[in-house]
């Protein structure tokens, strides 16, 4: 049984909602990429998107696994959300979510 519980496991998306300050979005940005730059083991990609003309921004992190994800606060994590914290109007809305479906475009190959 544990073999077909292991086929189950699903790769995670921690998304986080937030509005920065005006005039900080890009501050917070340099420092979103200075966190993701820190994850290691488990860390599958990450998107920072934001919404044209606002300050308003959404990030979708993947992880292979929610452990791999809570391996990955750690001392540099929380310093680096120590100096984004004041950048943000309000905290943003934090979300955990299993990807439950992906796909990729495929590639087109020509024959002649």
């Amino acid at each position: 049984m544990s073999d077909f519980q292991d086929f189950l496991k699903r790769q995670c998306a921690h998304v986080a909602i937030g509005e920065f300050k005006p005039g900080k979005f890009s501050e917070a940005q340099r420092l979103y990429e200075e966190a993701v730059k820190s994850y290691g083991h488990g860390f599958k990609g990450a998107h920072l998107l934001q919404e044209p003309g606002t300050n308003r921004a959404l990030s979708i992190i993947f992880w292979e696994s929610i452990g791999d994800m809570d391996e990955n606060q750690n001392e540099i994590h929380a310093a680096i959300l120590k100096k984004m914290a004041p950048l943000f109007i309000q905290l943003p809305t934090n979300t955990l979510y299993e990807v439950v479906y992906e796909t990729k475009p495929e590639t087109v190959t020509i024959v002649s």
